[in-house]
């Protein structure tokens, strides 16, 4: 069933020195699982080996706890992951695991190479034979390649070949590496576990976001810097900096849309923003109305804000079935917006005969809003305003979100008024480009990439005229 909603490609955890890494592991990715459900791989090491175990699917269905105690290691990776252009199947499912030169490893990564392409056709024009069609399988094949002769050296040496957005995780037998692009677009933390008995040493973990780390009794310690390489192994821990950080870009949608709420992404906290993203939105469109209803779940931290700033009450007019599977079976007799009210279904007592502010992170193709709109008229709301937490989206993103083509997205093709007349909407709203750095703290400990409100890119590689997310190999 496709959704009218961005996608986030991926989250990845590494663990360094716990009895068991692999459950570790296991549980940092079931936290993370919003950030991709279509694959899910974890490799682990006992110091001396590999070993590698990755399905379709969803993690907790994929990892057994008969699959983990095959696993059991003291160093660990994982990656969970939503498919775009690379096919969604099992070969292009991370990790990558390959033996080479310079040892066995494994390496998992989030965000998209912009220049893997053409990276790839040179080195298949040398004689190299890819495997499968992710961009994760270049930094293999440039480490496997490089001239450099110790692997903390050969992956440095490799980072300094690509372009675009990657937080990675990358295992050999007995260390763990941890690193970010040189824009910071996507995200990586550290915590620790302090050492338990009979540990020598504290564990250190790294995940997309800190919510993996509350899951599994680690403490939050900083970011992975941009341009940072993180090597932990038996000699302990090193920190370098591979290549200069740039003009920081990190994507300002983590604390829109992908993160959780209870996330720390970008040394911000993600409910801190999203509820300013609404106190800013009712100051910017403020409106006559009953009640404030979110669209569950990703509008309702915004409308807390929209709530609180603006004094109309907030009400779950809108209740969320979050037990909808991958297939379901249509009766014959088509019922209208039957995609939606699988997902969603109103609550009449309390839209009928009311105002309704409407509160939703986004709108894309805008088919999805207009059935929601659609669908609180029929349950008997007598006005129905739409507030959108963040400015219009008229350019894709090629840094590791999945967005339709510039011609699919509605605001590359209407205006405001255009797209309030399509979703059937009294009013319509969208939060400024203004209002929106100054709510994600834009300046204060990050700068944001906003290409895909604003069209200017901040990579050179970028051709938005000539390249399309369709045609993009991404993680």
């Amino acid at each position: 069933m496709l959704t009218d909603k961005f996608h986030d490609e991926c989250g990845v955890v590494a663990i360094y020195s716990h009895p068991e890494a692999e459950k570790m592991a296991y549980l940092g990715l079931h936290a993370l699982q919003h950030r991709g459900q279509e694959s899910a791989g974890i490799v682990t090491s006992d110091s001396m080996a590999l070993r590698m175990h990755k399905d379709m699917g969803l993690v907790a269905d994929i990892f057994t706890e008969d699959m983990l105690s095959k696993m059991r290691g003291n160093l660990a990776i994982g990656h969970t992951r939503y498919s775009t252009a690379g096919d969604s199947s099992l070969l292009n499912a991370q990790p990558i695991m390959v033996q080479s030169n310079k040892g066995m490893m494994a390496l998992a990564h989030n965000g998209n190479l912009v220049n893997a392409q053409e990276i790839r056709s040179r080195m298949e024009a040398q004689g190299s034979i890819f495997q499968t069609n992710s961009d994760t399988e270049v930094i293999v094949h440039l480490i496997a390649q490089s001239r450099e002769q110790t692997l903390p050296e050969a992956m440095a040496d490799a980072l300094r070949r690509v372009e675009g957005a990657f937080s990675l995780v990358m295992i050999s037998p007995d260390r763990i590496f941890a690193a970010r692009d040189p824009r910071g677009f996507r995200p990586l933390a550290m915590g620790r576990i302090p050492a338990q008995a009979g540990q020598k040493q504290d564990t250190i973990v790294f995940a997309s976001e800190t919510c993996a780390f509350d899951l599994i009794g680690a403490t939050y310690e900083r970011e992975v810097k941009p341009g940072e390489l993180i090597v932990i192994g038996p000699e302990g821990m090193t920190s370098r900096f591979y290549a200069p950080a740039g003009n920081q870009s990190s994507c300002i949608f983590e604390h829109v849309y992908f993160s959780r709420p209870d996330s720390i992404v970008f040394s911000r906290f993600v409910q801190q923003s999203r509820e300013e993203l609404g106190r800013q939105l009712a100051l910017e469109a403020p409106v006559d109305a009953d009640i404030v209803v979110p669209v569950p779940d990703s509008g309702v931290t915004a409308a807390m804000g929209f709530s609180s700033e603006s004094g109309i009450p907030l009400r779950f007019g809108l209740i969320r079935n979050h037990y909808v599977g991958r297939t379901f079976i249509e009766p014959r007799q088509t019922v209208r917006d039957f995609g939606v009210k699988l997902k969603l279904n109103p609550v009449r007592s309390l839209l009928e005969g009311k105002r309704v502010v409407l509160i939703d992170d986004s709108i894309v193709r805008g088919t999805t809003s207009r059935k929601i709109v659609r669908m609180i008229r029929n349950a008997g709301a007598k006005e129905v305003h739409m507030r959108i937490s963040c400015p219009p989206t008229i350019s894709p993103c090629f840094y590791g979100v999945d967005t339709p083509s510039k011609n699919q997205l509605i605001a590359a093709n209407k205006s405001i008024d255009e797209i309030r007349e399509y979703i059937g909407a009294d009013s319509l709203s969208y939060l400024s480009l203004e209002g929106l750095k100054k709510a994600c703290g834009d300046g204060d400990k990050t700068s944001y990439c906003t290409a895909c409100y604003t069209g200017k890119y901040p990579t050179h590689w970028v051709d938005v005229e000539d390249i399309q997310p369709a045609s993009v190999i991404k993680a």
